[in-house]
């Protein structure tokens, strides 16, 4: 039977490569995108290329309203929901704590960290076995700052990770009697286009001395991990969450 993903973020990057990495082991995929619409379309094309299906879903995350309507979409246009990757969000810059600015920590938060439980929401209205669905499996995309606090001026970012880390622990222990996995990622240091506008070819060439397995990781190796979590290989795995790292702590 087939079943459809929701995949938040999955224009670039990790949700890019998580869609069309699921695509290919038969889930038909909603790629949520806000700002980078071109993007998503071309993920949807490679897709479907492939002999997948998808749509692409525009929304803010920070929006609930629109997160909500999403969701409807897909109930209309794909298969039943069973699974959703919760992995948009941003950095909000780099700030010392001396520059604080609360607005800017509130819209982080909506979409770091309110979103992630916006649409664990609907999707456990759809999948919990209590109400009459299939199950499933959600897979929450954190950080490996969740655990160290970042580096100095994206503590803001960090304390966002570690929220997503915690609800992840939590909502396992709430929705495995639904029938419901709920698992995390941890990525460490990872060439996406996240640190674009923070010298990320300079960062990758101070930080892969420091890694064990003596490079930087890609969008596919936490990908693939994810969509492991999501597949019945992991079928009993639950309240896990990976540090998908190269050993670097």
């Amino acid at each position: 039977m087939a079943k459809s993903l929701v995949v938040t973020g999955a224009s670039r990057g990790i949700g890019a490569a998580t869609a069309i990495a699921a695509a290919k082991q038969g889930w038909q995929v909603c790629i949520h995108c806000n700002s980078h619409e071109d993007a998503a379309l071309g993920v949807l094309r490679e897709i479907e290329s492939a002999g997948g299906k998808g749509i692409v879903a525009k929304a803010d995350a920070a929006d609930e309203a629109a997160l909500g309507a999403m969701f409807a979409r897909c109930d209309r246009e794909l298969a039943p929901l069973g699974g959703l990757v919760n992995n948009a969000g941003f950095l909000g810059g780099e700030t010392d704590i001396e520059a604080f600015d609360a607005a800017a920590m509130r819209r982080l938060w909506d979409v770091n960290v309110v979103a992630y439980f916006v649409c664990a929401r609907e999707a456990v209205r759809r999948m919990s076995t209590k109400n009459g669905g299939a199950g499933g499996a959600i897979v929450n995309v954190s950080s490996m700052s969740a655990d160290s606090g970042g580096i100095g001026p994206r503590i803001h970012y960090a304390t966002t990770n570690g929220a997503r880390r915690t609800f992840t622990f939590g909502l396992a222990k709430q929705s495995g009697p639904k029938g419901i996995r709920v698992n995390g990622v941890m990525p460490g240091v990872i060439d996406t286009h996240f640190n674009d506008g923070f010298d990320n070819d300079g960062r990758n060439a101070r930080l892969q001395p420091l890694i064990p397995v003596g490079r930087v990781g890609v969008a596919h190796d936490v990908a693939s991990t994810i969509v492991w979590l999501l597949s019945e290989d992991a079928a009993y795995v639950n309240g896990a969450v990976i540090p998908v790292n190269g050993g670097f702590f």
